[in-house]
């Protein structure tokens, strides 16, 4: 692949934000920063250290619909705007789309064990969709496809860090554009997201992001063009490192929930100095561990009156 590299700030601790163009027989930018002006002018000077106007790009297309990856499709009017199917509901901002996402979560909180004072501090994330563009997308992308005008340029899905995360692999030369599958120096937080068919149960984001890795690791990709950071060549043994530390984690909170605990009990425990802060990030954070600690066996859940908790098995 032709790939050339465009870093954008973004309002968000991560710090900046890759996309890349890449020419083929279509030109083609993946991933497009959230929308501020300052992302703005890094896309369109990115474009033009290529040879480039923004004029030139005939298709974007999204690894997922975070709002530091799908904000400035609007500065490409012309262009295709290409992506998972959930990505939609986030470019359409409908009222029904809004109003079941606040019935999902508070549904999901209110199991976890979180007052009810908190949640609507958590469902004002929705305030960060100015950040997001506002185009349709021309074509939806899923697992098998390839990307058009990019022949051998495959389309994997890889959920966990987002319920429509895709990854772009090159079958030849095994090179890929992995959005925030695998970072260099940061674990991706697998997300709570309602699940792509809208219904109200809650897909389990970390063993998603688990399988999602293992996969990534059976393709054989020899460089991933990563959505922060550099690139990432040692693929293989990234992924063994993320496992490793996320284990030691999972293990921590083990310790913590000898008698049954909420998420919320348990998070403000591992969490103590930041979760007033990053409620939502945290409580997911923990969300995935217990999931983790139950799948494997190495916790217990039951429900009471309609509130689950965790114990260690």
């Amino acid at each position: 692949m032709e790939v050339h590299k465009i870093v954008i700030p973004t309002p968000y601790a991560v710090g900046d934000v890759n996309a890349f163009l890449v020419k083929g027989d279509t030109l083609t930018l993946f991933d497009a920063g959230p929308k501020t002006e300052e992302a703005y002018e890094a896309i369109k000077w990115g474009l033009r250290g290529a040879g480039y106007d923004m004029k030139d790009v005939e298709q974007v297309v999204l690894t997922h619909h975070h709002p530091d990856h799908a904000g400035w499709v609007d500065a490409f009017v012309g262009a295709d705007i290409l992506g998972h199917r959930y990505v939609d509901y986030w470019m359409r901002k409908t009222p029904e789309f809004f109003a079941y996402y606040d019935r999902f979560f508070t549904k999901i909180l209110l199991e976890q064990g979180v007052p009810e004072k908190y949640i609507p501090r958590i469902l004002k994330v929705k305030g960060e969709v100015e950040l997001f563009g506002t185009i349709p997308l021309t074509k939806f992308l899923q697992e098998g496809d390839e990307v058009p005008g990019h022949p051998g340029l495959k389309v994997y899905e890889t959920p966990g860090h987002a319920q429509s995360h895709l990854i772009f692999v090159d079958e030849a030369t095994r090179e890929c554009i992995g959005g925030d599958l695998l970072l260099e120096r940061t674990s991706s937080n697998p997300l709570v997201e309602p699940p792509v068919e809208m219904s109200m149960e809650r897909p389990k984001s970390l063993l998603q992001y688990n399988a999602s890795l293992k996969r990534l690791r059976e393709l054989g990709v020899t460089k991933m063009y990563t959505g922060h950071g550099k690139e990432v060549t040692n693929v293989a043994s990234l992924i063994d490192d993320r496992f490793e530390k996320q284990k030691h984690r999972a293990m921590k909170l083990r310790d913590m929930i000898e008698q049954p605990t909420t998420n919320f009990e348990a998070t403000t425990q591992l969490f103590e100095r930041i979760y007033q802060q990053q409620l939502g990030l945290t409580l997911s954070e923990t969300l995935g561990q217990l999931d983790y600690l139950v799948d494997e066996g190495l916790a217990e859940m039951e429900m009471r009156d309609g509130v689950y908790f965790y114990k260690k098995a």
